[in-house]
């Protein structure tokens, strides 16, 4: 892994590059989207990107985690989970960069 993180500036800048729109209304429309996948998701419903993926929130319910230092059995309450599974798409892009197909 390269470590590189992709943060909002560098899609705002794609976003820019790509579309043509000012900088000011590429920032607010990345804004826009990233809220509306935000506020979907924090309902409780799914986000399907085509070609992408999917975001949706699992529920985990209580168990029993031990502090592995002491050995103290700790309760972890129930919570929502982020979930993400990338479309075969998507999958088969990464595939294909990461092993290139052999030249024939």
């Amino acid at each position: 892994m390269t470590g590189r993180t992709i943060t909002r500036a560098q899609l705002s800048e794609a976003v820019y590059q790509e579309v043509g729109l000012s900088r000011n209304e590429s920032a607010e429309l990345l804004e826009s989207v990233l809220g509306q996948m935000t506020d979907a998701l924090a309902r409780g419903e799914s986000v399907k990107i085509s070609s992408f993926g999917s975001f949706s929130i699992r529920q985990k319910g209580q168990r029993i985690g031990r502090n592995p230092k002491t050995g103290e059995e700790v309760p972890i309450l129930p919570r929502r989970v982020l979930v993400f599974r990338p479309s075969q798409v998507l999958k088969g892009r990464i595939n294909d960069k990461r092993h290139p197909k052999a030249a024939t």
